[in-house]
């Protein structure tokens, strides 16, 4: 990258945010015309103030622009920046298991640490503390990694079981963050490692990571069908148990199913995905956190609520909401409730209820502030309330915006 023209360099970045040459004109303020000819380096960049405006629209640091090392925030909030996606794609371009085909992998690290690593990133990503993970993960994918190509035997399901879901986790952050081909690739690994360690239910939630990332690129039609697929493979009945663990992956697939339906609008199938899941959460009996799905019947009232917004009925997502136990909300981790109310506050949005839209971002930053202020999503809600807030913002919500950088 560092070799290529500045032009060149825009290129990508404009490509990587799914921007068209017309829109990143019109949000420069250029035409198309002129940014067709800095990108083929007929037109030079010679304004440090437009690289730094370039730099800005596309979001990225302007070191990237000019071809040298960005230099890390040292913000300890901060969400992610591009040094940590380039050393989380290097680590994901990592082929170890291969390389160990032939040669075999030195000194694995031992699956005990390996364990624990796991468990300790789920916890960062399910109390939300985005910024720590992302930190983290090129080395727990490089461990796994390792650990993955170089044990065998009856270790090797163990070592694959974890690879899988560092896979998962990787994914699940990524899409949060915006960096959805990356969450793609994740999650199609995944499911791959999922098959070598012979765990079906480890597949059907690693299903889920694959479709929630084909849906956040805007391919919900085939995250629906997958999602239902895979459901119908593993529910309860016949051959199948009817375990809390298979119920929990079970219900996810339906609920997931159900989001990626509301995208398109199907509410019928919606309704029947929901009901679905609300058979298998009745039959599990609480909220559990299996397979680290946090799925029961809280949970379900959440993804009832999602579907509404994404269908646009806020009005309905509101009613949801309010009729949810609060000491069974409060027992969630911070980052589904946290996810919940930004879904609240889009709702209340579409009702054109400003003000408590604004109090829903501001509950959710302060259960787990990375996922209020560092995802793209929260940053087109809050820019909706300051555009149409008549007069100066309330002094919270002016101040949460200066945190998420985001302006009128």
């Amino acid at each position: 990258m560092d070799e290529l023209p500045i032009g060149r360099r825009v290129a990508y970045w404009r490509g990587r945010r799914k921007m068209s040459q017309q829109v990143f004109a019109d949000r420069l303020g250029k035409s198309k015309s002129w940014v067709d000819k800095v990108e083929r380096g007929v037109r030079r960049l010679d304004k440090f103030s437009v690289v730094y405006e370039i730099a800005d629209i596309l979001q990225v640091d302007v070191q990237l622009l000019l071809g040298k090392d960005p230099e890390r925030r040292t913000d300890a909030l901060n969400c992610i920046d591009q040094v940590e996606v380039q050393e989380i794609r290097a680590a994901l371009e990592r082929y170890d298991a291969m390389s160990a085909y032939f040669d075999a992998a030195p000194h694995p690290p031992p699956l005990a640490d390996m364990r624990k690593a796991v468990n300790h990133a789920w916890l960062t990503y399910q109390y939300g503390r985005y910024g720590m993970l992302t930190r983290a993960l090129p080395k727990l994918l490089r461990d796994a990694q390792a650990a993955d190509a170089g044990y065998g035997g009856d270790q090797a399901r163990e070592a694959a079981h974890l690879l899988g879901q560092v896979y998962q986790i990787a994914s699940s952050v990524l899409r949060k963050l915006g960096e959805c081909d990356l969450a793609w690739l994740a999650a199609d690994r995944s499911m791959a490692v999922a098959q070598r360690a012979d765990d079906q239910l480890l597949a059907g939630i690693a299903t889920t990571r694959v479709c929630n990332a084909l849906a956040a690129m805007g391919r919900s039609r085939p995250a629906l069908e997958l999602n239902v697929t895979i459901a119908n493979r593993l529910a309860p009945g016949g051959s199948n148990d009817a375990s809390p663990e298979r119920l929990s992956v079970y219900g996810m697939l339906l609920l997931q199913g159900a989001m990626a339906a509301s995208r398109i609008g199907d509410s019928a199938t919606v309704d029947d995905l929901l009901n679905g899941a609300g058979e298998a959460a009745r039959l599990l009996g609480g909220d559990e956190n299996h397979y680290w799905t946090s799925f029961g019947p809280t949970n379900l009232e959440l993804h009832r609520a999602a579907a509404a917004v994404e269908l646009g009925d806020g009005g309905r997502a509101v009613e949801v909401h309010q009729r949810i136990p609060e000491p069974a909300f409060n027992a969630l981790l911070p980052e589904r409730r946290a996810h919940h109310l930004l879904d609240i506050a889009r709702g209340y949005a579409q009702i054109g209820d400003v003000a408590n839209a604004g109090e829903m971002l501001l509950r959710g930053d302060r259960l787990a502030p990375s996922e209020i202020r560092c995802r793209p999503i929260a940053h087109e809600v809050m820019s909706d309330i300051l555009r149409r807030t008549r007069g100066a913002p309330p002094s919270p919500i002016a101040e949460l915006a200066e945190h998420m950088g985001v302006g009128v």
